[in-house]
């Protein structure tokens, strides 16, 4: 995730955050909370957007929407924490807003799920199926090196598969 953080900076390119303070107190995700705290090397910088949240998505009760369309920004690269929360439901609602939106799985991540049965499912099969939920019907799927390529090559060699046109 550093990596492709500085491939957009490196290219002067706007870098979104999107920061959650839960309504819970005692929540991991309370800014208040050293869990809550910014991790070391994703400081917001002056020229970034970062919009706080208490939901899932990125853009309820945001305006993130708006600064993106400000900036004229049409394609978006989701990377982040909780792939079948907050990822998964910002990414949702940006390929519904029109934007070319692509996930980095593999800068995406999630715990484990109690499923109503009491079955114990897997992080990695959680973060695998919400993956396969969004590719093809909200975003494209890519790997961090395709990132880079889209970086370097405004991705004429990568195939769209976006279906929410």
């Amino acid at each position: 995730m550093l990596r492709l953080l500085a491939a957009f900076r490196q290219h002067g390119l706007t870098i979104a955050y999107t920061r959650h303070d839960s309504r819970e107190a005692a929540s991991p995700l309370k800014f208040s909370l050293p869990t809550g705290a910014q991790k070391e090397g994703f400081e917001v910088q002056p020229t970034d957007i970062c919009v706080e949240k208490d939901v899932n998505s990125g853009f309820i009760g945001t305006d993130l929407e708006i600064q993106l369309r400000r900036k004229g920004i049409k394609r978006l690269v989701i990377v982040g924490f909780f792939t079948n929360m907050c990822i998964e439901t910002t990414t949702r609602m940006a390929g519904n807003l029109g934007f070319d939106t692509y996930l980095v799985p593999d800068c995406c991540a999630t715990t484990n799920r109690i499923g109503l049965d009491g079955a114990d499912y897997d992080a990695e099969l959680v973060h695998d199926m919400t993956v396969a939920n969004l590719h093809g019907e909200f975003c494209t799927a890519i790997t961090p090196g395709d990132v880079l390529a889209l970086l370097d090559a405004d991705a004429p060699q990568l195939d769209r598969v976006q279906g929410n046109e």
